[in-house]
């Protein structure tokens, strides 16, 4: 630590970037299963209103909701909502960091397909491919102890 502080300083505004991130994910998983969306037609409701809610989506983001979003609206709320609560859990404890921020860069890509798009997300998006570069799971989280133990697994490295 003394002899690079500025990395060491580096490291800690990575991991404490990666407990915001994770802390996003885990209030989106608990917000969707405290208001109902895992049972009801909420997730539906919501694409709908993006898809007639100014300003108006361009022809991709339209096709989506209407080809996709909505008809599947019930699967979609439970991929996003376990899925929320995976990448957040896992990036908590450091665990599969670079496949879960490849996930989430995923879910946020979907976000913004879906006409939710909103200054937070290009950030998110950034992050996610950092946390993709860097071994952060090494410098706090179970990444390190798993990658000695099988160092062939694509999953700790």
């Amino acid at each position: 630590m003394k002899k690079n502080p500025f990395r060491t300083v580096g490291i800690t505004l990575f991991l404490f970037g990666r407990y915001l991130f994770a802390l996003f994910f885990l209030y989106g998983f608990w917000h969707k299963l405290a208001k109902g969306w895992l049972w009801s037609d909420k997730m539906q409701n919501f694409f709908v209103e993006r898809l007639h809610t100014p300003p108006q989506l361009n022809d991709f983001q339209t096709l989506y909701l209407e080809q996709f979003a909505i008809p599947v609206a019930l699967p979609i709320a439970w991929i996003v909502t376990i899925g929320e609560l995976i990448i957040g859990v896992c990036l908590a404890l450091g665990l599969c960091v670079r496949a879960n921020a490849a996930f989430a860069l995923f879910m946020v890509i979907n976000f913004a397909a879906g006409g939710y798009y909103n200054l937070s997300l290009p950030p998110f998006m950034f992050f996610s491919i950092l946390m993709m570069l860097y071994p952060s799971g090494h410098w706090l989280g179970l990444d390190k102890r798993l990658h000695h133990k099988y160092p062939e697994s694509i999953w700790f490295k």
